[in-house]
């Protein structure tokens, strides 16, 4: 709850006019109780999750030929029902772990000093912050993910994720719900080195969803943004760890490539990789785009 009465109290306090954005806030936020500034963070991600992967979920489901050559397993297509089950699932499992988190997480939030009040955070303070969340939870998911696929881990655990070796996006969040638990450390420990505002708190999940939706795809799209991004994966890099399976000894890291790089760990990948690249230089115009995107020889754990 902010400490203002009027907008002229919030103006006096700041020493300046609010921007519309927060006026915007002083309006929603004014007459709520901190702890419940938190709570629109299940809203948001479920949200997010639903809808963000629905255009190419809708795409590969109704005109499967016209989506198989932006397909990186072309071969695999999932029916309607393995989708449905997917994103069900996956929803039951995020509500049983979020729906309790959401109990503790105003005194996490108090701990980890995420503020509610004016001023909000400036575009270059949300970007800054950002920039440093991804670098901690790629690092921190890296070696979580290497954990996962030790032997005990994975036939406990981390299977279940794998049990889509040809992703789509709504295979993000399904998992067992203990992977759940372990895999929100790294997502936790950036906003709990460098504190932010409850907003940029949400921009964060929002964005860290979408970028996990993204390398589950199963797509390589022409405007991916791999392209743009330095050392970002994408859905190339991570389908080939879904494509190898539970023995897979590469691309362990979620967002970008460099902790495979330095650790070794993308080695499969690159032979995979320059495999492809062979063949098509041998095939010359006949491969098939398809074959260009899709895992299909040189495999290497």
């Amino acid at each position: 709850m902010l400490p203002y009465a009027t907008t002229g109290d919030a103006e006096a306090a700041l020493g300046r006019a609010l921007t519309w954005a927060e006026a915007a806030w002083l309006r929603y936020s004014a007459s709520v109780p901190d702890r419940y500034l938190h709570w629109p963070n299940i809203a948001i991600t479920l949200v997010v999750y639903t809808l963000a992967p629905l255009p190419l979920a809708l795409f590969d489901l109704a005109a499967p030929a016209v989506a198989a050559p932006y397909k990186l397993q072309p071969k695999v297509q999932h029916p309607p029902a393995t989708f449905f089950r997917c994103y069900m699932d996956a929803v039951r499992v995020s509500l049983l772990i979020i729906g309790p988190y959401q109990l503790i997480s105003y005194p996490a939030a108090k701990i980890m000093d995420i503020r509610t009040r004016l001023p909000l955070p400036s575009m270059g303070e949300i970007a800054a912050q950002l920039t440093v969340y991804f670098l901690v939870e790629d690092y921190l998911n890296y070696w979580l993910h290497r954990l996962l696929h030790t032997k005990w881990c994975y036939e406990k655990i981390h299977h279940v994720h794998h049990e889509f070796t040809a992703p789509m996006a709504y295979a993000a969040w399904y998992g067992h719900w203990a992977e759940m638990l372990i895999l929100a450390v790294p997502s936790l420990a950036g906003p709990a080195l460098v504190p932010c505002h409850v907003t940029t708190l949400w921009i964060w999940f929002a964005a860290r969803l979408v970028e996990s939706l993204n390398i589950h795809s199963g797509f390589k799209l022409p405007f991916n943004a791999e392209k743009y991004i330095p050392f970002y994966g994408g859905a190339e890099h991570h389908d080939y760890h879904h494509y190898i399976g539970g023995q897979s000894k590469s691309n362990f890291a979620p967002v970008f490539t460099y902790c495979d790089y330095i650790y070794g760990t993308d080695k499969g990948y690159r032979y995979h990789k320059a495999t492809l690249a062979k063949l098509k230089e041998l095939a010359g115009n006949e491969v098939q785009k398809g074959v260009d995107n899709g895992f299909n020889s040189g495999k290497q754990e």
